[in-house]
C-alpha cells in the first residue's frame, strides 16, 4: 500500500536522488552482459530493512557481473505511482524497478502490456518454490489485470503486514496498560484523551487514515468478504455491516479526539515522526516502519496484531517488475534472483524486514524474531487481507480525499460510503 504501502520514505527518499554506482573490478563472473548497464529504480530509504538489503544485493550483483555498471535511481513512491505508465511506455524505462502490487497498479500495467511476463523465469530460477501461496497472490495477474491467477508479472522478495505500535514508556508514565483486547484498546484511547494526549498517530493526506478504517472493517469481516472486495468474487457492498461499523467508528474516534482533526493534512512521514518523537502513544501502520523504529525510537516500544481481528492488511511486499521495454532483461532477472538468495534474505530479516526465503535460524535479532513470528501467525490463518486501495485504478486518491472529509467532519459516514461505492463500481472491470 497501495500498501500500500503505502511506503514510508525518509526525507531524502521523498525526492528523486540519482546515484551512479560504478562497477566493481573484483569477483568472478556470474552472468552475461559485460559492458552493459543495469538501470534500477526503487523507493526504499537507505536505512530501511529493504534499502539495506538491496544495497547489499547491488554489491553482490556487481561482484558477479564484472564490467557491468549499476545505475541506481532512488524515486519517491508517489513519483513512481503517478508516472509509471508514461515512463514505462518510453525509452526511459529502467531494467528493473520496485512497483506497488494489486489490481490498480501492477495489474493495470500488466493489462496494458507494459510489464514483462516473468512466468518462464519463475520456473527457471525456482522463485515460486520460495513464495507461499498467500504471497504469490499479488505476483500473478489475469488478462484483465486481476490478481491471484494467470501469468507472473512481479516478484516480491519480502512480505509486509500492519500492526499496532505502542510507546510503552508513555503507557507506563500515564498508568495505562498496553491493550491485549479491543475493549482494552478503546479504554486506553479514552484514558489518554482524558489526560490531554491524542492517542492515535494519523495521516489523512496519505495511506494511514484509510488503513485505520479498513482495519476496523476487517475486524467485522471474513475471507469471503475480502475476496468479494479485492478479487470480485461477489458484490462488494459499502453499506454492509463491516463498512458501516468502520466508517461510524472512525468518525466517532475523530469526534472523541482519539484522532486529531489536524491530521487530515498530515502525510505518512508526519505520522511516523509523531510516534518517534513520543507525541502519540499509538500508531497503526506497517512492518515497513520496523527497521526505522529500531534505529530512531529512543523509548521502549512494542507491537501487536490488531486486537480482536483475524484479518489485517498485508501481503507479499512490493514487486520487482521488469518493464516490457527494458534493455537488459537478463541482468534484471539476475538481480532479482540475488535479492531472493539466503544471504540477502537473512540480512533483510535481521534489519527489521519480513523475508520470504530466509533461514529462520539465521534471524538473531529479538524484535525481528517477533515480527516474523507474527507474520507467520497471520499467514497460517490466512489473515492477509491486502490493502483498501487495490481493487480499482484511482481508488487510492478517492480513499484519501473521502477519508479526509470524515476527519474534518465535512462528510457523514453514510455519504462517505456511498461515494466509495460509486467510485468502486465505476472501476470494477466488466466481464
Amino acid at each position: 500500500m497501495l500498501t500500500a504501502r503505502w511506503r514510508v520514505m525518509t526525507t531524502a527518499a521523498a525526492l528523486m536522488a540519482t546515484t551512479l554506482l560504478l562497477a566493481s573490478c573484483g569477483g568472478s563472473g556470474g552472468g552475461s552482459g559485460d559492458g552493459k548497464t543495469l538501470k534500477l529504480w526503487h523507493y526504499e530509504g537507505p536505512d530501511s530493512a529493504m534499502g539495506i538489503a538491496w544495497n547489499a544485493a547491488i554489491k553482490e550483483f556487481k561482484a558477479q557481473h564484472p564490467g557491468v555498471t549499476v545505475k541506481f535511481e532512488e524515486k519517491g513512491f508517489e513519483q513512481i505511482q503517478k508516472t509509471a505508465a508514461m515512463v514505462l511506455n518510453s525509452s526511459d524505462a529502467p531494467d528493473v524497478m520496485e512497483y506497488n502490487k494489486g489490481n490498480a497498479t501492477a495489474g493495470l500495467l500488466s493489462k496494458q502490456g507494459l510489464l514483462t511476463d516473468l512466468t518462464p523465469e519463475v520456473a527457471k530460477y525456482g522463485w515460486d518454490k520460495k513464495l507461499s501461496a498467500s504471497v504469490q497472490t499479488t505476483s500473478r495477474y489475469s488478462p484483465t489485470g486481476v490478481m491471484g491467477s494467470g501469468n507472473w508479472y512481479g516478484i516480491p522478495n519480502y512480505a509486509e503486514y500492519t500492526m499496532v505500535f505502542y510507546n510503552q514508556d508513555l503507557f507506563k508514565k500515564n498508568g495505562i496498560a498496553v491493550p491485549k483486547t479491543f475493549d482494552e484498546l478503546t479504554t486506553a484511547l479514552a484514558k489518554f484523551k482524558a489526560k490531554g494526549i491524542t492517542p492515535l498517530s494519523n495521516a489523512g493526506a496519505e495511506y494511514v487514515a484509510q488503513q485505520y478504517l479498513y482495519q476496523l472493517a476487517l475486524s467485522r469481516a471474513d475471507r469471503s468478504w475480502v475476496d468479494n472486495y479485492e478479487l470480485y468474487k461477489g458484490k462488494a457492498d459499502f453499506h454492509d455491516a463491516a463498512w458501516t461499523y468502520a466508517a461510524n467508528t472512525f468518525a466517532d474516534w475523530v469526534k472523541k479526539g482519539y484522532i486529531g482533526k489536524t491530521s487530515s493534512g498530515a502525510k505518512a512521514e508526519d505520522a511516523g515522526l509523531a510516534f518517534i518523537q513520543g507525541k502519540n502513544p499509538i500508531l497503526f501502520s506497517g512492518s515497513w516502519w520496523y527497521g526505522r523504529f529500531k534505529t530512531d525510537v529512543k523509548f521502549d516500544w512494542t507491537t501487536s496484531l490488531w486486537p480482536g481481528s483475524d484479518l489485517t492488511l498485508g501481503s507479499g511486499g512490493n514487486l520487482w517488475v521488469v518493464p516490457k521495454g527494458a534493455k537488459n532483461k537478463q541482468l534484471a532477472y539476475d538481480f532479482i534472483d540475488i535479492t531472493m538468495s539466503k544471504k540477502i534474505q537473512n540480512l533483510l530479516g535481521n534489519n527489521g524486514g519480513v523475508p520470504v526465503a530466509a533461514d529462520q535460524s539465521a534471524i538473531t535479532d529479538p524484535r525481528s524474531k517477533t515480527l516474523i513470528s507474527d507474520f507467520t501467525t497471520l499467514a497460517d490463518r490466512d489473515g492477509l487481507a491486502f490493502y483498501p486501495d487495490w481493487p480499482v485504478p484511482g481508488f487510492y486518491d478517492v480513499l484519501v480525499s473521502e477519508t479526509q472529509k470524515l476527519i474534518t467532519n465535512s462528510e457523514k459516514p453514510d455519504a462517505y460510503l456511498s461515494n466509495l461505492q460509486k467510485a468502486y463500481d465505476q472501476g470494477v472491470p466488466q466481464t
